[in-house]
C-alpha cells in the first residue's frame, strides 16, 4: 500500500469512528425528528391544528383548497417568526383572514403552536 493510499484509508477509518460516535450521541437531531413529527400530528389533527382542512400539505389526506399549498415555507417565511405570527393571529397581517387564530383564541397551546410551526417550516 502506498504512503498516500494509507493515508486515506486512515481518514477514512477516523471518519467512520467518528460517525459512529455522533449516531449514539444523544442528540438534537433525534429530538428535531421528534418534534416535527409531533408538529406533524397537530397539523394533521382534525381535533387540533386540522391545517389539511384548508391547505395541501405533503403526505396528508383529504386537503382543503381555501388556503395556499403549504410548500417552500422556509422561501416564504425567512423569519420563523413571521410564519410563527402568522399562525398565531393570521388576522394581525390580514384582517379579512378566514385562518383560526390559533394562538389568539387559545386553539393550540404555545407549545402545540411551536410544534406546528417547525412542522410547517420544515416544508
Amino acid at each position: 500500500m502506498t504512503r498516500s493510499n494509507t493515508k486515506l484509508a486512515l481518514a477514512a477509518g477516523i471518519l467512520a469512528v467518528m460517525a459512529g460516535q455522533l449516531a449514539v450521541v444523544p442528540g438534537a437531531a433525534a429530538e428535531g425528528n421528534s418534534a416535527l413529527e409531533e408538529g406533524k400530528k397537530l397539523a394533521f389533527s382534525r381535533k387540533k391544528g386540522n391545517c389539511l382542512a384548508c391547505h395541501m400539505i405533503e403526505g396528508g389526506t383529504s386537503p382543503g383548497n381555501v388556503g395556499p399549498p403549504l410548500i417552500a415555507m422556509k422561501a416564504r417565511y425567512p423569519d420563523r417568526a413571521k410564519l410563527r405570527a402568522q399562525i398565531w393571529d393570521a388576522s394581525q397581517a390580514n384582517p379579512d383572514t378566514a385562518m383560526v387564530l390559533f394562538g389568539r383564541y387559545q386553539v393550540l397551546t404555545e407549545k402545540e403552536i411551536d410544534k406546528v410551526v417547525d412542522f410547517i417550516w420544515s416544508l
